[in-house]
């Protein structure tokens, strides 16, 4: 599943291979409980949260891993520290396997960028 045709989340999930699943909800209940404010639309064939219509937090269930984006280069230079031994682009963090989530990261990625508002790239 690399670009989604759903035309809501719920649907995004469903169409989620079932061994990924799990994880994809955990993601999706981690955004959901710590981007309080934001709103969880679908774009770029993907769930991402957007707050005053800039997205700056999105996942996906790719062909080869599970990203999470974090379009916030303040939040990933805050993090720099952790974020150095994981798998990353420029801005995602790639999961080769759904146990390979480090759910304690993700929510610490996220209650930073809810925080305050700041520059998407």
């Amino acid at each position: 599943m690399v670009r989604s045709e759903a035309s809501d989340v719920d649907q995004y999930m469903a169409a989620v291979p079932e061994d990924r699943r799990d994880a994809m909800r955990g993601l999706r209940q981690l955004c959901r409980t710590e981007l309080t404010g934001f709103e969880e639309v679908m774009a770029f064939g993907m769930p991402v949260y957007e707050r005053d219509g800039a997205a700056e937090i999105a996942f996906a269930s790719q062909k080869q891993y599970l990203s999470f984006y974090l379009m916030r280069g303040d939040v990933r230079q805050a993090f720099e520290a952790r974020l150095a031994d994981q798998d990353m682009g420029k801005g995602c963090l790639r999961f080769r396997t759904p146990g390979s989530i480090d759910f304690g990261l993700v929510r610490d990625l996220l209650r930073a960028t809810a925080r305050s508002p700041g520059t998407v790239y």
